[in-house]
C-alpha cells in the first residue's frame, strides 16, 4: 500500500512526464507511447500516477530527449 507522500510524489512525476510529452510536440500520448515502444495503456496510467518500472521510465526520458537530472531539475517531488 502506498502512504500518501508515495501517491503525491507519482502524480507529480506524472504530471512532468506529461507536460515535458507535450512540450516536445505531443498533444496526443497515445502517438508519443506508440513511437517510442511503450504501451499506449500503461504510458496513459503513468502520466495519470501511476508506479512505473525504472526502466520504462528511461524509455520515456529517451523519447523526452531529457536526461534523468534534467528531469527532476524542475520537479518537485519530496520522499519522507
Amino acid at each position: 500500500m502506498k502512504s500518501k507522500n508515495e501517491e503525491i510524489a507519482l502524480k507529480k512525476l506524472g504530471e512532468r512526464i506529461r507536460e515535458l510529452r507535450i512540450k516536445k510536440g505531443y498533444t496526443n500520448y497515445e502517438h508519443f507511447a506508440y513511437e517510442n515502444g511503450i504501451s499506449r495503456t500503461q504510458y496513459g496510467k503513468y502520466e495519470k500516477g501511476e508506479n512505473l518500472k525504472f526502466l520504462t521510465f528511461l524509455k520515456v526520458l529517451k523519447g523526452l530527449d531529457v536526461s534523468v537530472s534534467e528531469f527532476f531539475k524542475d520537479c518537485d517531488i519530496e520522499l519522507d
